[in-house]
């Protein structure tokens, strides 16, 4: 499974590499939402969530759905500015029907294609009970933009401002220095050593396909955009991990936002790993041999002994643990140890966690 963009024909220097004040917000208001997305910046997130004004904190509330499960596409530009204020000026020069239609995009629609409920009658109410049923807070978020867009589009450009004075002035001045040099790193790796390199800097989990048509990106969903001739950007963020997001709603500009590297964050195994390696668990005769082998290392005669198999048997269970990358062994004279590799074992729930949430 995977999302691609087709990027065949686009020249490479219009695949950039820049920072997004409004894209970090948004990831700022994911944290806050859900902080156990973000097991790191738990400390940020009680902080900040308690030196929030009251009211403040319900209106976020009362908008949260835009970047609490997912984050809506008006909060990802692909074509960022240097500034928080510009990007919304960017935004209030968005038509209304396609302003509400991502909007509500992210909890009140199945498809992306589907027509704006400004325009469809048959969307209104669809997205009006779809709403309701997440609750009275979203239902009248969803009445009052469906009645007065204007008034609550200048609502929602308000709160985010709000935001800016309350918290993330200061924040992004602390990280801004960052992203912006790893954006630069990343685009000097696209012009120095090429396209490939460049995506292998971005995450683990992104890559160019083989004829360098397509750029892959390693998630639990598929999904398939192309790049258009004025390019795709890429946007760096410092509170987005372990996310990595792609932009491909249809007719609008892909963009892709992507965690920087830090010493404190591991590099995730790819999807087809993790699954392997569950998968390599979950059969009972494994589970059994995990047990011995978590205690120390044993030769395959031992474990056929232990478990009365045949030590065939043994080795086509430990042939699919060692793929896997479950095992370490060793050669001791003429015998051949096996041991169960116990930090990759324990990182196995939080790499699958990370995979869930990329």
């Amino acid at each position: 499974m995977s999302v691609e963009i087709d990027i065949a024909g686009l020249p490479h220097e219009r695949i950039v590499f820049n920072p997004s004040p409004l894209a970090e917000l948004g990831a700022m208001l994911h944290v806050l939402a859900e902080p156990g997305h973000h097991p790191g910046l738990h400390g940020w997130a009680t902080a900040t969530a308690s030196g929030l004004r009251p009211d403040l904190a319900d209106r976020l509330t009362e908008a949260d759905f835009l970047w609490r499960s997912a984050r809506s596409d008006l909060l990802l530009p692909a074509a960022p500015r240097a500034t928080l204020a510009e990007e919304l000026d960017d935004l209030d020069r968005m038509d209304d029907e396609k302003f509400v239609s991502a909007a509500f995009e992210v909890t009140c629609s199945s498809e992306r294609s589907v027509p704006s409920p400004l325009v469809d009658a048959e969307q209104r109410v669809r997205v009006r009970e779809l709403s309701a049923a997440r609750g009275p807070r979203q239902a009248q978020f969803t009445d009052r933009m469906l009645e007065n867009p204007a008034a609550l589009r200048a609502w929602l450009r308000r709160l985010l401002e709000d935001c800016e004075e309350a918290f993330f002035a200061d924040n992004w001045q602390r990280v801004r220095v960052q992203l912006v040099a790893d954006a630069r790193h990343k685009a000097d790796l696209l012009r120095r050593k090429g396209l490939a390199e460049a995506m292998t800097a971005v995450s683990t989990a992104v890559s160019l396909s083989g004829d360098g048509t397509r750029i892959v990106f390693d998630k639990l969903q598929n999904g398939r955009a192309a790049a258009p001739a004025d390019g795709l950007t890429f946007v760096p963020t410092a509170f987005g991990w372990p996310h990595l997001i792609v932009l491909n709603r249809p007719g609008w500009r892909p963009m892709v936002q992507y965690p920087v590297a830090a010493p404190e964050l591991p590099r995730g195994p790819a999807l087809q790993l993790v699954r392997q390696r569950m998968e390599a668990l979950a059969h009972p005769v494994r589970m059994r041999l995990c047990r011995t082998l978590a205690r120390g290392p044993h030769t395959t005669g031992e474990l056929a002994s232990v478990f009365g198999l045949t030590p065939p048997e043994v080795s086509r269970h430990i042939a699919v643990m060692k793929k896997a990358g479950l095992l370490s062994t060793r050669r001791r004279g003429r015998y051949v140890l096996h041991q169960l590799d116990l930090p990759v074992v324990a990182r196995l729930g939080s790499d699958f966690l990370e995979t869930v949430l990329r």
